[in-house]
């Protein structure tokens, strides 16, 4: 009985100490892969979304990050805060509006040398109405919302 409990105990914490683990990044991602397997330095240097690879990959900020050339890969991690999509990859427009919301690789947009990513084309529409007014919504709510599970 005791032997029971204990492993009960056990599983337990395990998995609620393997669920907060998961939830520590700051970074949108969906079975540990960052931007839907998008590689974040196409977005500057093709100016579209590109699918990454899983064998050129790297672990950045808790995820998994996807490339499509090993030169992309080699530019990310000599500078991964130049590429990486800001808010983690969230919606900026919902950011804007005070939640965390996925993202679909085509709907970005690059403004000042930084990726911005959005819902879906037609948020982009809304996000593209004030661009500078929404990033300083976003970059206000960020801080709190973060560490927040995003709303799917």
């Amino acid at each position: 009985m005791m032997k029971t409990k204990l492993f009960v105990l056990l599983l337990f914490l395990v998995t609620t100490s393997t669920q907060l683990l998961a939830q520590e990044t700051d970074v949108f991602q969906k079975d540990g892969i960052a931007i839907r397997g998008y590689d974040p330095v196409a977005y500057f240097k093709q100016n579209k979304p590109v699918k990454g690879q899983e064998t050129i990959s790297y672990d950045w900020n808790g995820v998994k990050w996807l490339f499509s050339s090993d030169e992309n890969k080699e530019d990310f991690k000599t500078n991964p805060e130049k590429f990486a999509p800001q808010f983690g990859g969230y919606c900026a427009y919902g950011l804007s509006e005070n939640h965390k919301s996925p993202t679909e690789p085509d709907a970005f947009t690059i403004v000042d040398d930084k990726l911005y990513l959005n819902y879906s084309l037609k948020v982009k529409e809304l996000w593209k109405k004030d661009i500078p007014g929404r990033i300083k919504k976003a970059n206000e709510h960020w801080p709190v919302l973060k560490s927040k599970e995003a709303k799917h």
